[in-house]
């Protein structure tokens, strides 16, 4: 594996830390702070730095990627860029409505981050070789999972608290 493929790896796993972090401190919170608006631009400047260096790398020959891949993570980054706005947006603003369809949006675009994550993985891995749709279809079966599961949690949360 060559230096620049580990240091994208490493930084869009860091994305992945960061982002993954911000989004379910916010949710078990149920209040946006600097700490989750700091953690949710760690995420972004991460993932945009990996994603440079890998679409470098693919520019230059030297790592397979899919159109899918590339247009799903550069999807993937412009949804993170509009939430670390918006929650930097609702911090300032204090507004509890705004903060609470905010709590949902950033659990949805943290599920739509993943698909493209995903997607990296499988393409990355030298001993899968998949069409675009099977590793698209693959990668939104994982994250409708991670979604349900997400959901019925939240439902046996409330129902606990009633």
């Amino acid at each position: 594996m060559s230096l620049q493929l580990m240091l994208a790896s490493a930084a869009i796993t860091l994305a992945l830390v960061f982002y993954t972090i911000g989004v379910f401190t916010e949710r078990r919170d149920a209040q946006l702070s600097k700490k989750h608006v700091a953690l949710f631009w760690c995420g972004l400047v991460f993932d945009t730095t990996g994603t440079t260096i890998m679409t470098g790398m693919a520019q230059a020959g030297s790592a397979g990627m899919t159109g899918i891949h590339g247009i799903t993570g550069a999807a993937a980054i412009v949804l993170m860029l509009f939430h670390a706005l918006w929650a930097t947006y609702t911090l300032v603003r204090r507004n509890r409505n705004l903060e609470q369809t905010f709590h949902r949006f950033s659990t949805a675009v943290w599920l739509a981050w993943l698909v493209p994550y995903i997607i990296g993985m499988l393409v990355g891995i030298p001993t899968i070789t998949l069409s675009d749709e099977a590793t698209v279809g693959i990668s939104v079966g994982i994250v409708a999972v991670i979604a349900l599961a997400l959901v019925w949690s939240s439902k046996r949360k409330a129902a606990a608290a009633a």
